[in-house]
Parts: structure tokens; sequence; C-alpha cells
């Protein structure tokens, strides 16, 4: 096993193709501004390291970084890498991770325009992202105690789980299918239109214009706050706890509400029906 400790690398491809590698406490920077320093490397593990310069990992295999500070000079970081492992690192820099799979990120700080496209399989936890584009066209994510910020998040995202999170994020889910989202916040605007198969439990939804253009949308036990024109040509079942602003020719389906302030219905093709249940609670 190579062991780098302590040690300065700027140049091109700088450990290229390391096998059974440790990095710890190294530095990648400096004035030769190299590319691609870990590229085509396996079983490697990093450690207390940081990282200014380009495509530090690319097309690696059982890969292990942490604490570990990757800047906003540090592009591209990881892509086409397999059996990812990153845990208390700052992950700053733009399209830091893209067509790889099977990925966890843990205590992490994520702070990356297009993060995540294209990724398969990938598990995150107690980890803050700061980003646009967050995850698109990505597949089996499991999500726990994740925080967002942003715009444009999870766009064609299918087979996921998102619990105990908290996301403000326009334009967030759309065309997403197969998804569940329990015991979360969603704040934003226009959330998941033209999405498929996704259900919200115990959610707390925020914004106007939501859940438009939906196919097999349901909502259990979901509380929504300022959310005018809700549901409009969505086929959907729903029991709200909260008052809705308004909502706005339902496709399909039944939605359960305690009280709405308005209710539009004219589109002939609206057949969605919607129930005042004066039992449940009120907000």
């Amino acid at each position: 096993m190579n062991i780098y400790q302590d040690q300065t690398f700027d140049e091109e491809r700088a450990l290229y193709g390391e096998r059974g590698a440790q990095v710890i406490a190294c530095r990648f920077d400096g004035p030769a501004d190299g590319e691609s320093a870990l590229k085509e490397s396996r079983d490697v593990e990093v450690r207390d390291s940081y990282f200014n310069l380009r495509y530090p990992f690319w097309h690696d295999h059982n890969l292990r970084i942490q604490n570990c500070e990757m800047t906003d000079l540090c592009r591209a970081a990881l892509w086409y890498s397999e059996g990812v492992r990153i845990s208390d690192s700052r992950l700053h820099g733009i399209k830091a991770l893209r067509e790889c799979a099977d990925v966890r990120i843990e205590n992490s700080d994520i702070l990356s325009t297009e993060f995540g496209w294209s990724v398969r399989n990938i598990t995150m936890k107690n980890t803050s992202a700061s980003s646009e584009y967050f995850m698109m066209r990505s597949e089996h994510l499991t999500f726990d105690h994740v925080t967002m910020k942003g715009k444009y998040s999870f766009q064609y995202i299918t087979d996921s789980v998102f619990t105990n999170c908290e996301f403000d994020t326009k334009d967030a889910f759309w065309h997403a299918r197969n998804v569940l989202v329990k015991d979360s916040v969603i704040k934003g605007e226009y959330l998941a239109w033209y999405s498929e198969n996704v259900t919200f439990e115990n959610c707390t939804i925020i914004g106007t214009q939501p859940l438009c253009y939906c196919k097999g949308l349901k909502l259990i036990n979901c509380r929504m706050i300022d959310t005018d024109l809700a549901f409009e040509k969505s086929e959907v079942t729903a029991s709200i706890t909260t008052s809705v602003d308004s909502i706005k020719n339902p496709k399909s389906g039944v939605i359960q509400v305690p009280k709405v302030t308005e209710i539009i219905m004219d589109d002939p093709e609206a057949k969605g029906q919607i129930i005042i249940k004066k039992t449940a609670i009120c907000a």
C-alpha cells in the first residue's frame, strides 16, 4: 500500500491509477494547475485533505473520502465513479457528482450547482446542500435528514425515498416517478408538476400552485400553507389537515380537506371530488 502524507501535488495526474493507496493530510494545489489527480484509481482512502484543482476523482472504484475540502475551483470532482463513501466533507465545486453509482454521503456540506446528475443508488444523511438542478435524472435516492436550498431540484428522478428532510426549492420533483416523501417540509413554487406516482406522507407543503398535471398523486395527512391553485389537471387522492387557499380543476380523484377558501371548477374535464371534512384539524 502506498501512503502519501503531508504532501502537496499540483502536477497533471499526480496519483493516476493508484491501487490500495492512503492519502492523508495532503494538498492538491499549486502553480502547475494539474488536473485529474486520482483518475482511474481503485481502493483509495483519502483523509483530511484539500482539493483546489479540477477533476480529481474520475473513473474511480471503491473510494473513501473523509474530512476533506473541495473548493469552488475543484470543479467536476467526482464523475463516472462507483462505490464512493464521503463523510464530514465540504463539496463546494460546480458539478461535483455525475454519472456515479453506489454513493453514500454523510455529515457533509454541498455547495455545488448541477450536483448529482444521472447518479444511481445514492444514500445521503445528515447533510446540507445549496444547489440548482440538484440530483437531476438520478434514480434510487435514499435521503434522511437532508436540508436543501436552491432551484429546480430532483427533476426527472425515479424510485426514491426522502424522510425527515427540509427543502426550500422551486420547481422541485418535476417529472419525478415513483417517489415517497415522508415527515418532511417542502417549500417552494410549482411543486412536482408532471410527476407520476409521487406520495407525500405527514409532510408540510408551502407555496403557490403545487401539484399540477400529476398522475397517481397521493397526499396522506399533509399540511398545506399558502397553497393556491393547487392540483390543477391532477389525478389525486389527498387527505389534508389544514385549510387550502384554492383548489383548481383536479382532473380526478378525491381531495379531503377541512376548509378551502376558493374552489375553481371551470373546466368540464375536471372530475375530481373535493370533500370538506369538518372533523379534520384546521390551521
